[in-house]
C-alpha cells in the first residue's frame, strides 16, 4: 500500500485529532514591512484556528494581508523589511515563532507544505519534476532515491497526472497548467505534512481544471487527515470546499464563521458587499453588477476607526471613533462591526445593504443592416520547433485557430469562452492583425481587411482596439498616465497639438472613473483597477468602434471586476462601442454578452444567444463548462451533483483526430473518432458541432 494511504488513519483519525484540539492556532499575528516611504501595517492582530482535516478559507481583496499571514506561519516573510512584530503561532503546541531557523527548516516542508500561487514561477525550471518531488522526501525523510523516486511516481498518479514514469523525467515547461499545478500539490504532500497551506492555487486555471484541483484538494483533506488553508478571492470556490471562513479587509479580519453561517447571513457590511457583488449563475441576470465603491486604505497611513467605513453605506458615527473589535455575535459566528448584532436581528437589508440593481437589464435594440465585423473559416497556424532529425531541424504546424466563423453587429457584445489554449487570445491577436491569419476573411465594416497593409491597415488599426488581460505589463512604466494616452492621439493626428491631447487626456480619465491629476502619475503608482481603466482609456482614445476585451478582468478583485464590467456596459451604451468579449469566467461573460461563442482546442463547439446558451446548452463541452462553475452558496453547492471533467486539454501539437473533445467528452462514441463534426444550426440562432445532438 501506498505510503500516503498507510498514514491516512481513515476518519476516525480525523475525528480523534479534531477532538484533541486545534492542530494550528494563530494568535493577535502582526506584520509589519519597513519600506523607505514608512511602516506598511500587513496583518493586525487576527487570530484563527484550523482542526485536522478542516478546510478553512481566508477570503478578502488583494493586499488586505491573506498571503503575508501564511508566509509568516511558513517563515518565509521576505527579510529584513517584512518582521512580526507581535502574537503567537502554535504549531501543534509549539510556538512557531520560538523556534530557530535550524528547527523552522525541519518542520517546513514536512509537517507544513505551501502550494504557491503560480506554479511556473514556484517549480525550478532547471530540474525535472521527479526530482524537484523526490527532494523534500531525500532532505526530511532520509529516503534513498530509488525509494523517492518510487513515492514520486505514487504521488503523481494520487494527483492525476497521465503517463506518471515519462512525465517524471520531464521539466515545467513540458507541463500544463493544471499539471503543473497537480505537481506542486504532489510536492506538498511528499513528506505526508499535518497541514497544507494553498495560496489562490486556482487563480491562474480554467474553471474545469479548478475544479479537478480543489476537489482534490479536498478529498485528500478527508482522506489523510491534513488541514487545509485556502487562500483565495474566488467566493464560489470557498462556498463548494470550505469548512469555516475567515474575511480579511485592510490587514484585519472582518468576520469568521462557517461557510453556511458567513454566506446565509453575512453579519459585516463588507462580506455583503462582497456577496453583492458576485456574478452568479443561478440568479437572473441584473441590470448591473453590484460594487463596492471606492478603495481600501493604505496601510502606511490606516485610519483609527473601522477600516471598511469610508466605504460602508451603513456607517454612523461610532464607526470612525475607534475600531470595533471582533465580538461573538451569534453562535461560531463573530463580526467586527459596531452594527454586527443590529445586522444579525434584521439582515442586510434592515441596514440598507440589499441589492440596488433588483430590475432586469433593459433589451438592447441593435442597428439593423450587415455586421459591422463578419470572420469566414478564419485558420491562425503556427510552425513550431519539434527537434532535430538527421541534422536537420524538423517542424510542426499548431492550429491554435481552425475554422472559425462568426459575425458581430454593431452595438453588439460577443463573448469567446473556452479553455487556455483553445485560441481565444489568438482569434482576439489575429482579428487586431498582430498574427497574420494562414487563411479565411476578416470583413470589416465591408472592406476585407485579411491582407490589408499600409494605410489600410492603419485606418482598421484605428478603429478596432485592444484591453488587454495584465494592465501592469501592456503599460510603459516610464511614460507618465497622460503620456501613455496622449500618444497614440498625437501619432495618429487625432488632436491638433499637444495641448489638445492633453485636455482630452484628463476628459478620458474622467470618462473611466479616474481623477484628472492622474495623469501626472506612472503605473505603479495606480491600483490594478485603476491600471485597467488607464488600458479602457488609452482604447477609448483612438475613437474605436470595436474594442477587443482580452480576459480584461480576470486579475482583479470580485468588487474591482464588477465596476469595471459596468463602466465598460456605459460606455458602449454612450459611445456605441462593439466588444468582444473573450474571458473564461462564465458568470461575468454571461452577464455582459449579447451572443457566446464555446471553443475547444481551435474550433468552434457552439455559438448561440447569452440566455439560450446558459439555459439550455446543446454541447456536452459547454455542459461541462457550466457545471464546474461554483455557485457562491454552500447549500446549493451541497445540493448540487457536480460532475468534474476529467482529463487535460490535448495538446494543440497533436490534437486527436475527429472530435477534438472526444477524449474528455462522456458521450463520444466510435463515430466521434472518425470525422469532425460540422456546426449546424440546431435550433435558430443556436449552433452545436456534435454528432450525438
Amino acid at each position: 500500500m501506498s505510503a500516503v494511504l498507510q498514514t491516512a488513519g481513515g476518519a476516525g483519525t480525523v475525528q480523534s485529532a479534531s477532538a484533541a484540539g486545534w492542530l494550528l492556532e494563530v494568535e493577535d499575528l502582526h506584520v509589519h514591512f519597513v519600506t523607505s516611504r514608512g511602516v506598511v501595517r500587513a496583518v493586525e492582530g487576527i487570530s484563527y484556528q484550523v482542526r485536522a482535516g478542516e478546510v478553512v478559507a481566508l477570503v478578502g481583496e488583494s493586499g488586505c494581508g491573506k498571503s503575508v499571514s501564511s508566509l509568516a506561519i511558513m517563515q518565509l516573510l521576505a527579510k529584513p523589511a517584512g518582521r512580526i512584530v507581535g502574537g503567537r503561532i502554535l504549531f501543534q503546541g509549539r510556538d512557531l515563532l520560538k523556534l530557530s531557523a535550524d528547527e523552522m527548516r525541519t518542520i517546513r516542508g514536512r509537517d507544513i507544505a505551501m502550494i504557491f500561487q503560480e506554479p511556473m514561477t514556484s517549480l525550478n525550471p532547471v530540474l525535472t519534476v521527479g526530482f524537484q518531488i523526490m527532494e523534500p522526501m531525500i532532505i526530511h525523510l532520509a529516503m534513498s532515491k530509488t525509494a523517492a523516486r518510487a513515492r514520486a511516481l505514487e504521488l503523481l498518479q494520487l494527483v492525476g497526472i497521465p503517463d506518471p514514469e515519462r512525465r517524471l523525467d520531464q521539466y515545467p515547461h513540458q507541463f500544463s497548467g493544471g499539471m503543473r499545478q497537480r505537481a506542486m500539490i504532489a510536492i506538498g504532500l511528499a513528506c505526508d505534512p499535518k497541514l497544507l497551506i494553498a495560496d489562490e492555487p486556482t487563480t491562474a486555471l480554467d474553471v474545469t481544471i479548478q475544479a479537478q484541483i480543489l476537489q482534490l484538494m479536498k478529498d485528500l483533506s478527508r482522506k489523510l487527515g491534513i488541514a487545509l488553508v485556502i487562500i483565495t478571492h474566488n467566493l464560489g470556490v470557498v462556498a463548494r470546499y470550505a469548512d469555516r471562513v475567515n474575511v480579511m479587509y485592510s490587514a484585519r479580519l472582518a468576520e469568521q464563521g462557517t461557510a453556511e453561517g458567513i454566506f446565509e447571513k453575512p453579519l459585516h457590511p463588507y462580506t455583503a458587499g462582497l456577496l453583492r457583488s458576485v456574478p452568479r449563475l443561478d440568479q437572473p441576470r441584473g441590470k448591473r453588477l453590484e460594487t463596492i465603491d471606492g478603495m481600501p486604505p493604505s496601510l502606511l497611513d490606516a485610519p483609527e476607526g473601522c477600516r471598511f467605513a469610508a466605504r460602508c453605506p451603513a456607517r454612523i458615527d461610532a464607526c470612525v471613533v475607534a475600531a470595533p473589535p471582533l465580538v461573538e455575535v451569534t453562535p461560531q459566528h463573530w463580526s467586527a462591526c459596531v452594527r454586527s448584532v443590529q445586522m444579525a436581528k434584521v439582515g442586510p437589508a434592515g441596514l440598507g445593504l440589499q441589492s440596488a440593481n433588483p430590475q432586469p437589464p433593459e433589451p438592447k435594440i441593435l442597428a439593423a443592416g450587415e455586421p459591422l465585423l463578419r470572420v469566414h473559416d478564419l485558420r491562425t497556424y503556427f510552425e513550431v520547433a519539434a527537434g532535430m532529425k538527421l541534422l536537420k531541424s524538423t517542424h510542426v504546424e499548431v492550429r491554435a485557430v481552425d475554422g472559425l466563423s462568426f459575425n458581430i453587429r454593431r452595438g453588439e457584445t460577443v463573448g469567446l469562452v473556452g479553455e487556455s489554449g483553445c485560441g481565444k487570445t489568438t482569434v482576439g491577436r489575429t482579428l487586431l492583425r498582430l498574427e497574420n491569419p494562414t487563411s479565411g476573411e476578416i470583413i470589416f465594416d465591408g472592406a476585407n481587411v485579411t491582407r490589408a497593409s499600409g494605410d489600410q491597415l492603419k485606418r482598421y488599426r484605428r478603429q478596432v482596439q485592444v484591453i488587454f488581460q495584465d494592465p501592469y505589463s501592456s503599460l510603459n512604466p516610464r511614460m507618465t498616465i497622460g503620456q501613455i494616452i496622449a500618444e497614440p492621439m498625437l501619432v495618429y493626428k487625432l488632436q491638433p497639438n499637444r495641448k489638445a491631447a492633453d485636455r482630452k487626456v484628463r476628459a478620458l480619465l474622467t470618462q473611466v472613473g479616474l481623477f484628472d491629476y492622474m495623469a501626472e502619475r506612472y503605473p505603479h503608482e495606480l491600483s490594478g483597477g485603476q491600471r485597467q481603466r488607464v488600458g479602457i482609456a488609452r482604447a477609448l482614445a483612438m475613437q474605436p468602434s470595436v474594442i477587443i476585451c482580452d480576459e480584461p478582468v480576470s486579475a482583479l478583485d470580485v468588487s474591482i471586476q464588477a465596476q469595471i464590467i459596468n463602466l465598460l456596459e456605459d460606455l458602449q451604451r454612450e459611445f456605441g462601442l462593439t466588444y468582444l468579449f473573450i474571458a473564461h469566467d462564465l458568470a461575468v461573460v454571461r452577464h455582459i454578452s449579447d451572443r457566446i461563442i464555446v471553443m475547444y482546442l481551435g474550433k468552434v463547439m457552439e455559438i448561440a444567444d447569452r440566455d439560450a446558451l446558459y439555459s439550455e446548452p446543446l454541447h456536452p463541452y459547454t455542459k461541462a463548462l457550466l457545471d464546474a462553475v461554483p455557485i457562491p452558496d454552500p447549500a446549493l453547492e451541497a445540493a448540487r451533483v457536480t460532475k468534474v471533467l476529467s482529463g487535460e486539454v490535448p495538446s494543440p501539437l497533436n490534437p486527436p483526430r475527429g472530435c477534438v473533445f472526444h477524449t474528455r467528452c462522456p458521450l463520444a462514441g466510435p463515430e466521434c473518432k472518425i470525422a469532425v463534426p460540422e456546426l449546424r444550426e440546431v435550433r435558430p440562432g443556436h449552433y452545436a458541432a456534435c454528432v450525438k445532438i
